[in-house]
């Protein structure tokens, strides 16, 4: 979760300097030009570049095994540090495989781009027919109709963001971890033989060229199931957030009812 945390407050904090110091609009007006909208999606690109060998590293982190995790040299800024020995090619040795971040900055940048207006799209889209449907009801106002809309739109649009690049993510996740000698659990569920049972740890040794070859090496091995492998995981991520804003609507219109809103 601390790796997490840090890429996500250096993407935003590169998101900030470069809006800062280049014409590129960090939000767009609400009237806004297509000249406006390129360099809005500029800047979100430039910040995925930015962000990309802190991104690494993290996903290094978020998917090792805990059985070959050092829990007494990992800190909550190896991040970073890993992030820039990443980017200056230096610190732990890495095997051949290894792709440059040179070849991973145009998938990177481009899943962000496509996930922001994909989920930006749906999300407009979501509250255009809220609002379309709610002036043909005439429905005297709600206390929710506040802030409920506007978290269920961006649950849409980001669940569908992510439903439709999902296998984009899968072949950059692929690419990332490609070299850098990360041991992951098998999670299809093997055992090791022989050792009671316990579970199995399987080192990514793929050989992938770039893009391409990624996505074309995983329908021609794997089949269309193996873009959306641990798809699970997603579905039970989004079924957690839909479920605390469910909370949410039932605390609001409990507080709405006793007269507490007021």
């Amino acid at each position: 979760m601390g790796s997490t945390f840090i890429v996500h407050g250096i993407t935003l904090g590169a998101e900030g300097v470069i809006s800062e110091f280049t014409p590129l609009p960090r939000e767009l007006p609400h009237r806004w030009s297509w000249k406006q909208l390129a360099g809005h999606l500029l800047l979100k690109g430039l910040t995925a570049v930015v962000a990309l060998p802190f991104y690494c590293a993290s996903l290094i982190e978020t998917v090792q095994s805990d059985i070959v995790r050092d829990e007494a040299s990992s800190g909550l800024l190896d991040c970073v540090r890993e992030g820039v020995a990443r980017l200056l090619g230096v610190g732990a040795p890495h095997s051949r495989r290894l792709l440059p971040l040179g070849r991973l900055l145009l998938p990177a940048a481009l899943h962000t781009v496509l996930r922001y207006a994909v989920a930006a799209g749906v999300q407009r889209a979501a509250l255009w027919l809220h609002r379309r449907g709610r002036e043909r009801r005439a429905e005297p106002s709600d206390p929710l109709d506040a802030y409920f809309p506007e978290l269920a739109a961006a649950w849409a649009g980001s669940l569908a963001a992510d439903v439709l690049l999902f296998p984009l993510e899968t072949a950059l996740h692929r690419l990332a971890l490609q070299g850098t000698r990360t041991i992951i659990d098998a999670t299809d569920g093997a055992v090791a033989a022989g050792n009671g049972g316990s579970p199995l740890v399987l080192p990514v040794n793929t050989q992938y060229d770039g893009v391409h070859d990624c996505l074309h090496a995983i329908r021609r091995k794997e089949g269309g199931a193996g873009f959306y492998r641990g798809f699970g995981a997603l579905l039970a991520q989004y079924a957690l957030h839909d479920l605390v804003v469910y909370v949410k609507i039932v605390k609001t219109e409990l507080l709405t009812k006793h007269g507490v809103w007021a």
